[in-house]
C-alpha cells in the first residue's frame, strides 16, 4: 500500500482522523469537490447535513473507484460546511459513521480538514468534499 497514515506523540489525541499520511506512489488522484447529488443532478438530503455527507462520502468513493482508488489510498480530505458552528459536528460526524463501511472509510479517517465556509454554489449544498489519493 503506498499510503502510510499515523498520528505522532505530540499531536492531539485522539481524533477521528489521522494527522499524517506518507505517500511513496507515483500516480496521484485528485477527487473535485463532490456533493450531495445523485449522477442526475437530483439533490439528496436537502436540508440534512448527515445525510449530505454520508451522499458526499458516496460519491467520492465512485470518483476514486473510476481511477482505480479506494479511501485506502487517500492522503488528504478536504470538507467544505456552510454556516459551520460548533454544534453541527454532531450530525456532521453522523454522516460518516452512517456509510463508513460502506465506502470503506477507515478509522481513523485519513488526514483530513474541515473548513467552514458561508455559502457553496447552491443554496440546498450543505457539504462538499475534496480528496486526494496517492496509487502505486
Amino acid at each position: 500500500m503506498p499510503v502510510q497514515r499515523f498520528t505522532p506523540e505530540g499531536l492531539m489525541q485522539p481524533t477521528p482522523y489521522h494527522h499524517v499520511a506518507v505517500a511513496t506512489g507515483t500516480r496521484q488522484v485528485h477527487v473535485s469537490g463532490q456533493i450531495a447529488r445523485k449522477a442526475d443532478a437530483t439533490p439528496v438530503a436537502p436540508g440534512d447535513l448527515a445525510g449530505q455527507v454520508a451522499e458526499v462520502l458516496r460519491n467520492t468513493a465512485t470518483g476514486l473507484a473510476g481511477a482505480g482508488a479506494t479511501y485506502d489510498d487517500v492522503v488528504r480530505l478536504t470538507f467544505y460546511v456552510t454556516g459551520w458552528t460548533p454544534e453541527k459536528i454532531t450530525d456532521f460526524m453522523a454522516g460518516v459513521e452512517r456509510v463508513a463501511a460502506e465506502v470503506g472509510l477507515p478509522t481513523p479517517m485519513p488526514p483530513a480538514s474541515l473548513i467552514g465556509v458561508e455559502y457553496l454554489f447552491e443554496p440546498d449544498v450543505l457539504v462538499e468534499l475534496e480528496a486526494t489519493a496517492v496509487l502505486a
